[in-house]
């Protein structure tokens, strides 16, 4: 398995602004306090790389003896393939990324808790004759870059609905450069709200998303624990329309073999410092303890349980 070819340190300017609202808290658990700790994230231009590296600003202010890394990398897939592989401890990712065999549990993989949601979106420049979903027939079009969730996920629009189209992979900056200069027909991305490179886009060029609501409620029939009917609001990026969609739950996971001690620091650190993230993340307002339970057929980690159990709302 091939890691990601770019290593940032994303965690920088985090880590400084959380050290001081976290007023220095260290580890207090019974065993020592790991060397390292690699957090995988996204993409450039996805809210996975933004959370992802404010969950690792966090947690290098609570662990001062611990090397902290935010990894960039594909996304969901990938992350998944990292943490298998002993590459990285702490990974974001789709439900439906984790739970690809439906035959199958959740392997080697257990979760810190669920995050937010992320809403699929299809978006094609304002002119274009594109106003359905069929209209892609034949179309070139960025399904995300290999490994990612939004890769993943298209895949099983295509299974529901039969789509013929010519596939591109790119990240979802680069795919929205792509659509802005027309050198692609759409994009979709599947990321929280507001995503920056669909931001960005909007901001540059009339932008349109295109409904995906009937392909929504097909998947939700068929995968009822997985897809869920939503709506892009109408004021999440300028000029754009609200839209239907289907979105998906994002769930914080690590090996199933992480310590009991590290993995409850890590609840305790994300949940506690929810509010910190959402300060510039609004995504990040959905992480609660109320709702960090609901990880479907993925088993939270014992030590995130413990957590949980020590931690519940009145």
């Amino acid at each position: 398995m091939h890691g990601p070819n770019r290593r940032t340190a994303l965690r920088g300017t985090a880590g400084a602004l959380v050290a001081v609202a976290l007023g220095g808290c260290a580890w207090r658990e019974s065993s020592p306090a790991p060397a390292s700790l690699v957090v995988a994230t996204g993409p450039a231009g996805a809210v996975y790389r933004e959370i992802g590296a404010e969950i690792a600003g966090l947690l290098d202010a609570r662990l001062p003896d611990t090397r902290v890394e935010a990894v960039e990398t594909g996304a969901s897939h990938d992350n998944l393939l990292l943490i298998d592989a002993g590459e990285a401890h702490l990974g974001l990712t789709s439900l439906d990324s984790v739970l690809a065999d439906e035959a199958a549990d959740a392997g080697p993989f257990r979760a810190i808790g669920r995050l937010y949601d992320s809403f699929m979106h299809l978006a094609v420049l304002d002119g274009s004759p594109v106003r359905s979903l069929s209209d892609l027939e034949g179309r070139r079009v960025s399904v995300g870059a290999v490994n990612s969730g939004t890769e993943f996920t298209v895949a099983q629009i295509i299974a529901e609905t039969g789509l013929g189209m010519e596939e591109v992979r790119l990240d979802q900056a680069a795919s929205a450069e792509a659509l802005g200069r027309g050198e692609i027909d759409a994009m979709f991305s599947l990321t929280g709200l507001p995503t920056p490179a669909v931001a960005d886009l909007a901001r540059a060029h009339a932008t349109r998303l295109i409904d995906l609501g009937d392909a929504a409620s097909a998947m939700a029939e068929a995968h009822p624990e997985k897809y869920f009917p939503a709506t892009i609001p109408a004021t999440t990026y300028e000029g754009v329309p609200a839209c239907p969609t289907v979105s998906i739950p994002n769930l914080l996971l690590c090996a199933a073999d992480l310590s009991d001690d590290l993995a409850h620091v890590i609840t305790d650190t994300v949940y506690t410092g929810a509010g910190r993230i959402a300060l510039s993340r609004p995504e990040a307002a959905q992480i609660n303890v109320r709702t960090g339970i609901s990880t479907s057929m993925v088993p939270l980690h014992p030590g995130a349980a413990r957590w949980y159990r020590d931690n519940k709302p009145s």
